[in-house]
C-alpha cells in the first residue's frame, strides 16, 4: 500500500500541479532559479483530487490538532482549500491577505476572528516558511492562538524548517519534495542522473541560483 505522502506526490505530478525540469530550470518570483516548480491550485480544476485533498488535510487536523475553533486559509494559494476544509468540518473559515487591505477598513484577515479562538492555518505550499509564518503573526497579533499548520506540499528547506520552529509552529503536510522525487524516479519522470542536481538545490537553493 502506497504511502499517503507518495500517493499525493503521484497525483500531483500526474496534473502538472508539480513539475521537475532539472536541466532546463524555471525562475521563481524570487528570482531564484529551480528545478522544480509547483502550483498546486491546480487541484481545484479535478473535483475528485480536490475533495481527497480537502478529505485527507481534515483527516490530519483531526489527528493532529485538538479542539480547534477556526480554520484560516493563507492568500491566495490557500484560499479556496482553506475553505474547502472549514465546510467540511463545520468551523468558521477567515483568511489572511499578504498585505492590507489598501482601502475601506484595511482588513489583513478577511472574516471574523475572536479573540482566544485555536486556529489551524492552512496552506498550499511551504517553501522558505517567510509568508506562511506572515500569517501565523497576523492571528496571534489578533489575540488567537495558532495550534498548528496543515500544509499540501512542503520544499523541505532547511530555512523553513528553522523558521517553523523557531516560530513555535507545529507543521504537517501531505506530500514534500522527498516523496516526489522518489515516485518521479519510479515512474521514470527523471532519470537517476538528475537525481544529484534535484537533492543539490533543495541544500541550499539561493546559492545554487548563483552557481547557474
Amino acid at each position: 500500500m502506497k504511502s499517503l505522502e507518495r500517493l499525493v506526490a503521484e497525483k500531483l505530478l500526474k496534473i502538472s500541479a508539480v513539475k521537475l525540469q532539472p536541466s532546463n530550470s524555471f525562475t521563481w518570483a524570487s528570482g531564484w532559479k529551480s528545478p522544480i516548480y509547483t502550483d498546486n491550485r491546480k487541484t481545484l480544476s479535478y473535483p475528485a483530487l480536490r475533495s481527497f485533498i480537502k478529505i485527507e488535510l481534515c483527516r490530519l487536523i483531526m489527528e493532529k490538532y485538538e479542539n480547534v475553533d477556526a480554520i484560516a486559509g493563507v492568500a491566495t494559494g490557500a484560499i479556496a482549500q482553506g475553505a474547502l476544509v472549514a465546510d467540511e468540518l463545520g468551523l468558521p473559515y477567515v483568511y489572511v491577505r499578504s498585505t492590507p487591505k489598501d482601502h475601506g477598513l484595511e482588513n489583513l484577515i478577511e472574516g471574523n476572528l475572536i479573540p482566544g479562538q485555536r486556529v489551524v492555518v492552512i496552506e498550499d505550499l511551504i517553501s522558505t516558511g517567510g509568508s506562511s509564518l506572515k500569517a501565523v503573526e497576523a492571528i496571534r497579533n489578533a489575540g488567537c492562538e495558532v495550534i498548528g499548520m496543515a500544509a499540501i506540499f512542503t520544499y523541505r528547506f532547511p530555512i523553513a524548517e528553522e523558521r517553523f520552529k523557531a516560530a513555535n509552529v507545529k507543521l504537517t503536510t501531505l506530500s514534500n519534495y522527498d516523496a516526489v522525487l522518489e515516485v518521479a524516479l519510479e515512474t521514470k519522470y527523471i532519470e537517476e542522473e538528475d537525481l544529484a542536481t534535484l537533492q543539490e538545490w533543495r541544500r541550499d537553493p539561493a546559492k545554487w541560483n548563483q552557481d547557474k
